[in-house]
């Protein structure tokens, strides 16, 4: 549902308001939050849905509900996606204002009254139906969640504080001796999260949050984000004429498309740094609306840099344009949290692209940054199991990826021409307006 961006009217109309609390979602909220969506269904699905529905809910609160029958919510998606307050709970003026007053009618039943922290004793077992079906015992505790993408943060931020029993110290990081708030976690999936947390609250704008204690109690969440990069990967590779010989060739030899992809750059690259082989071909990444830090659901995605040919060779160009350009844009997210007061040295990556070691190595070259990775190949699982942990009363190696130095006036070059991309992008658009 949080891909869904169908309810652009209605969000629109959101930010227009210029209400208060969109200061603490990087100044205007996006489509894939919660308020537009319930609009949405309130203005398209009145008598079908919004007027039968006794509760909605985000996907972790769904399951904690469905495990024990208790409707109490987690601070983590409330907070996040929904405009809820740690300190002042509800605001009672922006449901009024945006056209969801139903809500406030009935003191916040449907969507939230009782609020636990993440990690929380969700005040019941699980009931002798959800044991059955997941293989629980009875008296097993259920906690309050957390988004999936947070959970993975949790695990990656705390990495050096050693909750998990694990911190970095012997690899000569920059972080090694700063404080947790020099980590930027990036969970990156069928999307991406970059998540930077701080002792106050930072605004920065066309990034989510300030979230005071979503993520890490006691500290603030910022939340920036890229909504296709997995996604976005697949599409290209899978939508290019030569993916049935990628098929075919990567099958042959006992491979996944992606490491069959790897060698092939690996075999034309010849004696050139592999990121070097797209230096006339460049990706704007925003073919599903730009989440981070530009906030501009309208964006479109552009390649430069197209020929006539058709082969694997070009299959693999513009698979490596594509990675560069996801990285690209983690540094436009990157600066632009640094830019408003944060202080990143190390880049910490889980998910699933994480393990695509071509992705790893252009996020690192791209930003400058150095790259841990767990040897914990499901990050976020083990954040899962840390609020379990917790629940109920009662870890991982680190590795690391190094910087190309010697690259850097190249990337510096490609993230100029980037920045331009987006620029010309907007000129297109407004010469085109009005036709």
């Amino acid at each position: 549902m949080w891909m869904d961006h169908r309810a652009a009217s209605q969000v629109d109309r959101i930010n227009g308001t210029q209400h208060s609390v969109l200061s603490y979602v990087g100044g205007a909220m996006s489509v894939e939050m919660q308020p537009p969506k319930l609009l949405w269904m309130k203005e398209n699905l009145r008598q079908s849905c919004w007027e039968k529905a006794g509760y909605f809910f985000d996907l972790p609160d769904f399951l904690s509900w469905k495990a024990t029958g208790v409707t109490a919510r987690s601070l983590c998606p409330l907070v996040c996606k929904w405009t809820y307050s740690p300190e002042t709970g509800w605001d009672d003026s922006f449901w009024k204002v945006i056209g969801l007053e139903d809500l406030v009618a009935d003191k916040y039943e449907k969507i939230g009254k009782l609020i636990l922290s993440p990690g929380s004793f969700c005040w019941k077992w699980p009931t002798p139906e959800a044991a059955k079906d997941l293989g629980l015992a009875e008296g097993t505790a259920v906690a309050a969640s957390l988004i999936d993408a947070h959970a993975g943060g949790l695990v990656y931020i705390f990495l050096k504080i050693g909750v998990i029993g694990a911190d970095v110290k012997g690899y000569n990081l920059p972080c090694e001796n700063q404080p947790v708030t020099s980590r930027l976690a990036v969970i990156c999936g069928t999307s991406s999260c970059h998540m930077g947390i701080s002792d106050a609250p930072i605004f920065v704008p066309g990034v989510w949050g300030p979230y005071y204690s979503a993520m890490v109690p006691g500290f603030w969440l910022n939340e920036g984000g890229q909504s296709a990069t997995g996604k976005l990967i697949d599409h290209v590779v899978r939508g290019h004429v030569a993916f049935p010989e990628l098929q075919a060739k990567a099958a042959a030899s006992a491979q996944n498309i992606y490491t069959y992809l790897n060698s092939h750059l690996d075999l034309i690259k010849k004696s050139l740094p592999v990121g070097f082989l797209t230096v006339d071909l460049h990706v704007w990444p925003d073919f599903h609306g730009n989440r981070s830090p530009l906030a501009d659901l309208t964006l479109k995605g552009m390649v430069v840099g197209l020929t006539l040919y058709q082969g694997l060779d070009e299959l693999a160009l513009i698979y490596l344009a594509t990675i560069q350009a996801i990285a690209l844009g983690t540094r436009h997210i990157l600066e632009t949290l640094q830019s408003a007061g944060h202080h990143i040295s190390t880049l910490f990556l889980c998910g699933g692209l994480s393990k695509n070691p071509l992705f790893v190595q252009m996020h690192a070259d791209v930003t400058g940054k150095p790259i841990v990775l767990s040897k914990e190949v499901e990050s976020v699982l083990v954040g899962a199991a840390i609020l379990g942990a917790c629940a109920s009363g009662d870890f991982a190696s680190v590795q690391r990826e190094e910087v190309e130095r010697a690259y850097k006036k190249f990337y510096d070059k490609k993230y100029e021409v980037f920045l331009k991309l987006v620029e010309h992008q907007r000129e297109y658009k407004a010469i085109m307006q009005g036709v």
